[in-house]
């Protein structure tokens, strides 16, 4: 390689004001369609509406594939690729938090079979739960005690993050293998609080072992959001980003996403924005508006 004279590097100072000027892409899951109640909303459907809308990609949620026929997933693939789409993230259900290890394995060989469908689909990324003890057996009784649940008797908040980090690891050969990197989400359960998912993060500490930062999963009011995201920010490698049109299914928070966005930004955060809408406003309207509240906030 041959340098030109008289040019040197850019100042690191000048590096990150380059990145805080990046065009933030905008992904929207299909997870805003459709919140794992009633019938599915097909894919094929969300992938048409957000090429109309203008969003750059499609994050997909596993559970509401109709099946992982190879023809269904290039299906899938082609119609992205045609529509000039990316999908940035396979958002995936598994559950560490548990005392047999046969349970553990299960949910290990849950995820490398999700690993393999994400590279399948040439998706990079894979949003991983920590998962959560289940003494509260019913998701919506453990939204009314923002997710704050007690551990198993006879287990104490150590033997979980001790499965977790283990089971992770055990995951971890495989994306490297398949080119994916596992993103721990800030969801309900051991990863509740922004501690405890850096906690299993920094123990992981692989670079393999990603975050995905949800907006919106936080435990109080909006002001906890604000510092939960301030602290996971800085190491985030994609954000999921919630809105709540028509009243949230489970709760509301009237986030202020140019706050955020000015909090990612001095984070030097440029990665993928994409929209969880959580709301009980038909998605037909409601994802079109926090498009456009999406794309002001972080333009």
């Amino acid at each position: 390689m041959f340098a030109l004279a008289g040019l040197a590097a850019a100042p690191p100072q000048l590096k990150a004001a380059e990145n805080t000027k990046k065009r933030i892409r905008l992904a929207v899951s299909t997870y805003s369609y459709w919140h794992l109640r009633g019938e599915k909303y097909p894919i094929e459907k969300v992938i048409e509406e957000a090429s109309d809308i203008g969003f750059e990609g499609v994050e997909i949620l596993h559970r509401q594939m109709t099946d992982e026929s190879p023809a269904y997933l290039n299906k899938l693939k082609r119609m992205a690729l045609t529509r000039g789409l990316s999908f940035p993230m396979l958002s995936i259900h598994q559950d560490f938090v548990a005392p047999t290890k046969e349970e553990r394995d299960q949910n290990i060989k849950h995820t490398k079979h999700c690993i393999e469908l994400a590279s399948a689909l040439g998706i990079p990324a894979i949003r991983l739960n920590s998962g959560r003890w289940k003494t509260i057996k019913s998701f919506d009784d453990l939204m009314k005690v923002k997710g704050d649940e007690p551990p198993l008797p006879g287990f104490k908040a150590d033997d979980a993050f001790t499965w977790c980090i283990d089971s992770i690891k055990e995951c971890l050969p495989a994306a490297e293998k398949a080119g994916v990197v596992l993103c721990l989400e800030n969801h309900w359960g051991l990863t509740t609080k922004a501690e405890a998912l850096m906690r299993i993060w920094k123990g992981v500490n692989s670079p393999f072992l990603g975050i995905n930062l949800d907006t919106g999963n936080w435990p109080g009011n909006e002001e906890a959001a604000y510092t939960g995201i301030a602290q996971i920010v800085p190491n985030a490698t994609i954000c999921q980003a919630k809105t709540y049109y028509g009243g949230g299914v489970w709760y509301t928070l009237n986030l202020d996403y140019k706050r955020i966005a000015g909090i990612m930004r001095k984070a030097g955060y440029t990665g993928w924005i994409s929209l969880e809408m959580e709301g009980n406003e038909a998605p037909e309207t409601a994802v079109r508006k926090s498009y456009q509240l999406l794309r002001e906030s972080f333009a």
